[in-house]
């Protein structure tokens, strides 16, 4: 009987019945909580590091209190966003507090089962997380798990203050009403019955304001109109916080270039999924039963203004002219086979032909090695791999690998860190920094990029008007992309910060390597071949025509499509992001032609920028056979080359249903290295033996941390990719390396 009773206390409590009442209506808005949950611990997107954004947030390049704190203010900007929604949408469920003092704070604190099972699992994960990667101490771990509770504490309170104010203009407004009503009732309720009804949710007692237990005031003696009133009223305070909330939004988007306003991108994260919960509670609400129409009718007006070029969301590439319509050149198969002409590809191959003959006179032996870096995609990971690579053989070659390498090419964020270390080769060669070794330059590439990203994401692709900036005189939009380019201009130094012109003079004297950039054209796959001079000789495979029929243009040369647009004046650092444009994270940059075109990720095609390298080898054959020792492609890979998945097939019907869907995903990379594999096999062998290559992978030291798929990085992380770089596996590379080197 007590259990029984007991029972029954916790069942009918506020509490309970509105943590049920969330599983019956509106599930949609539980759906967020889900994915912050299955984000945090691990569950959703793992692969990408998502976790590590919100386990070990950066602020101002650090992991601390204050980062931890903006997190937490943004995680309280949620839950007082939930908590209006939700007291919006079930108002009518729990009457019985409209008439007492301060319902919101009531509501929230009956209401606080999910976000502090959130909380507690959030602090959980942070502590174990911090202590794993063994590189904070206990008192840095708790500073952070303090500043969380702190932050979000603080933004609790100040959404207490105002709806306190609200409150009590509300209940001032409408005390004498109440008064009335509760003494009429007291002159009734001797010998008038009430008429019976059902309450929405069976209550028996609540949480009150200093956490004691209550139970609820029968209102059925008050009038609907009157109820109605004070839901109203509430209703009206809780929109208003919500305009603040977005005024403060739009208000940051435009001080988002600042540092100060670039938030961690956690915080970015939380504060898009508080207006998304209350965007849909606005149509909910709102709309009713017109939410669905009213919804096609916004959807078919914004694609109508956006055909029109009314409303222009695309990113561009910045350097590019597109002002002039008129002069925007044909994409067409016409326009591609006649741009590949036999005379303009000859004329393309003879200024690679004195290239290189400039890049032999600068050798030291009369028949020298001839190294192609390929780099692969993989956001900071491979960039910061990619970095301590290319420094580490720079030192085990006593500074032989940039005179040796002609050609770097690659795909992604590989590319950033082969493009910053060239960079610093030059800058070496103009006495500008004494060597290339230095640990701080892989510190430099690998700090964060994605904070800056998400935040101008929150506050200017989807929140604020759209803010122009001017490059070589002219104008385009900011967006998560500008972001994107001054945040890595701003981690390297300012150094690649110039056009693609700026370093034609440097390559065609072969003072540096030749970097090849591509990406791929969304329309039809072609490869969208970047670089300083016309590529035409790459657009298709050289072949015999008598013995293979030929095939049509599969790249397309960027300098010959936008000679009219000014191609050669595009920044270099926009190269770098058409290279690594990872889907949704950065936009499609799309390009004036006609019809227009648009290009995203190189990894989509060619992860390691192997094709393209293959091409330029099979172009250049006879020369590179007469010129040199043979010529050898350093292939520097962010994952292993013959990696096993051991992993066993999970039985379950989810499974069954998604396994045909995710199988193209799961296997992307494996699909390209069984290719490219063979490939690699047709060059050796029609090359002969001076063709060769080394790959030198990154392996986690431990496999169940693995560096994510991103573009931030944790302590841990970084120390790791460093470790990985002397494996056994690579030494033996190197080795490889270094006695071809000595026999040349």
């Amino acid at each position: 009987m007590v259990i029984k009773k007991i029972f029954s206390l916790i069942w009918f409590a506020l509490p309970v019945q509105l943590f049920l009442l969330h599983f019956r209506k509106h599930l949609e808005f539980l759906v967020i909580w889900y994915i912050l949950l299955a984000t945090i611990t691990g569950n959703l997107l793992n692969k990408f590091g998502a976790n590590s954004l919100f386990l070990a947030p950066e602020y101002y390049g650090q992991v601390n209190f204050f980062s931890t704190a903006i997190v937490g203010f943004a995680l309280g900007i949620f839950l007082m966003s939930w908590n209006i929604v939700t007291f919006i949408l079930h108002a009518r469920s729990v009457r019985f507090l409209v008439t007492t003092a301060q319902p919101f704070l009531k509501y929230c604190i009956n209401n606080a089962i999910i976000p502090l099972i959130f909380l507690g699992v959030y602090v959980y994960e942070m502590q174990q997380y911090a202590s794993d990667s063994n590189l904070l101490s206990t008192g840095s771990v708790w500073g952070m798990i303090l500043g969380l509770l702190l932050g979000c504490a603080a933004s609790i309170s100040i959404s207490f203050l105002y709806f306190f104010g609200a409150d009590k203009t509300i209940y001032k407004n409408l005390a004498t009403t109440i008064r009335q009503t509760n003494q009429h009732y007291e002159n009734l309720s001797t010998h008038t019955l009430l008429h019976l009804e059902k309450p929405l949710i069976p209550v028996k007692w609540f949480l009150t304001a200093r956490l004691g237990w209550r139970k609820p005031r029968d209102v059925r003696h008050y009038p609907a109109a009157f109820i109605e009133s004070v839901l109203q009223r509430h209703h009206f305070s809780a929109v208003i916080a919500i305009v603040i909330a977005f005024v403060f939004l739009v208000l940051v988007g435009f001080s988002s270039d600042a540092r100060l306003f670039q938030l961690p991108a956690a915080a970015s994260i939380i504060l898009f999924f508080s207006l998304l919960t209350a965007f849909a509670a606005a149509i909910s609400i709102f709309l009713k039963n017109w939410s669905i129409p009213v919804l096609v009718v916004c959807y078919f007006g914004l694609q109508w203004l956006y055909q029109q070029d009314i409303l222009n969301v695309r990113n561009k590439a910045y350097g590019v002219d597109y002002a002039s319509e008129k002069t925007w050149p044909e994409y067409s198969r016409s326009a591609l086979l006649l741009m590949a002409n036999a005379d303009s590809i000859q004329q393309d191959k003879q200024v690679y032909l004195n290239r290189l003959e400039k890049w032999k006179s600068r050798q030291t032996e009369s028949k020298p090695l001839l190294f192609i870096i390929n780099t692969s995609g993989g956001g900071s990971r491979s960039a910061t791999f990619t970095m301590h690579v290319l420094q580490h053989l720079d030192s085990i070659t006593s500074g032989k690998l940039m005179p040796h390498t002609f050609l770097i090419t690659g795909a992604s964020g590989g590319m950033l860190g082969a493009a910053f270390f060239r960079e610093l080769y030059w800058q070496q060669q103009k006495k500008m920094i004494p060597n290339l070794q230095d640990p701080k330059w892989s510190e430099l590439i690998a700090k964060d990029l994605l904070s800056p990203l998400f935040s101008s994401f929150i506050t200017r692709d989807v929140m604020g008007p759209v803010q122009h900036f001017v490059y070589n005189g002219k104008k385009y939009p900011k967006d998560r992309g500008y972001a994107f380019e001054r945040k890595l201009n701003e981690n390297t130094l300012g150094m690649m910060d110039k056009p693609l012109r700026a370093y034609a003079a440097a390559e065609d004297s072969a003072l540096i390597p030749t970097i090849w950039m591509h990406a791929v054209i969304t329309k039809d796959a072609r490869k969208l071949l970047i670089s300083n001079d016309r590529l035409r000789f790459l657009m298709q495979y050289p072949s015999d025509s008598n013995a293979v029929t030929p095939t049509e243009p599969d790249g397309v040369d960027f300098q010959s499509l936008l000679v009219q647009q000014q191609a050669q004046s595009l920044g270099f650092l926009s190269a770098l992001r058409m290279n690594a444009t990872f889907p949704y994270v950065l936009p499609n940059v799309w390009l004036p032609t006609r019809p227009v075109i648009d290009v995203m990720d190189a990894g989509l095609r060619d992860n390691f920028g192997q094709e393209t390298a293959l091409r330029f080898v099979q172009t250049f054959r006879t020369w590179l056979q007469q010129n040199t020792a043979g010529v050898v492609m350093i292939q520097i890979r962010d994952r292993s080359l013959n990696e096993w998945d051991s992993s066993e097939n999970n039985p379950t019907l989810g499974n069954l249903l998604l396994n045909p869907l995710m199988t193209l995903n799961k296997n992307w990379y494996r699909l390209q290295d069984f290719s490219q594999q063979s490939s690699l096999h047709f060059m050796a062998d029609g090359y002969g033996p001076g063709f060769r290559r080394i790959s030198i992978q990154y392996q986690p030291t431990q496999k169940q941390s693995a560096v994510g798929l991103s573009f931030h990085l944790t302590e841990a992380e970084k120390k790791d990719l460093a470790a990985a770089v002397t494996s056994d596996a690579n030494q033996q590379q190197f080795a490889k390396l270094m006695e071809w080197l000595k026999k040349q």
